[in-house]
């Protein structure tokens, strides 16, 4: 998030909520912004509501009809998702790519141009921003959310990391 340079005020999407996902709705809720969900899949309303999401949209379009994000944090690993979700950005806004998927991303050039979009990849920031989230979420404003498996079911977890409709 930190690279996207959020200022005061601006509001905060995150696509994706899953593995990653999660935690950048709560870590974007704690820094103050207004933050909006985009997810396909309405069974995780509930659960996205209780990480602290202001609002949750299907997609792209219905973010721009709920007055658009400054920030777009991309953690699906669907670039499908990520690429639509820039109907939603505002002029300015910021896609800070986190999540991956080994195919192109779609972009139209008049979107880059006529709002200004910036595109940023991201893995991490320095040592002193780990040290700060870690105090974010031993202060308890975010919680992390695990399943574990046996060993023996390693397939079953790969494919559940796997699955863009998880996000």
């Amino acid at each position: 998030m930190r690279w996207a340079e959020p200022q005061p005020a601006e509001r905060v999407a995150v696509v994706g909520i899953g593995g990653l996902g999660h935690l950048a709705v709560q870590y974007a809720k704690a820094a103050g912004f207004t933050t909006i969900a985009i997810s396909h899949s309405a069974g995780k309303d509930k659960l996205i509501r209780e990480l602290g999401a202001d609002e949750i949209v299907r997609d792209g379009k219905g973010l721009a009809a709920a007055g658009g994000a400054d920030v777009i944090l991309g953690t699906s690993n669907s670039v499908e998702a990520m690429a639509d979700s820039i109907a939603g950005l505002r002029p300015d806004g910021r896609l800070v790519l986190m999540g991956f998927e080994n195919k192109p991303l779609a972009v139209h050039p008049g979107d880059l141009i006529t709002r200004r979009i910036r595109i940023l990849g991201s893995q991490q920031n320095d040592r002193e921003y780990l040290h700060e989230a870690l105090q974010i979420a031993a202060s308890g404003k975010v919680k992390v959310i695990t399943e574990t498996y046996p060993l023996d079911q390693i397939t079953k977890a790969y494919e559940r990391v796997a699955d863009a409709s998880m996000n």
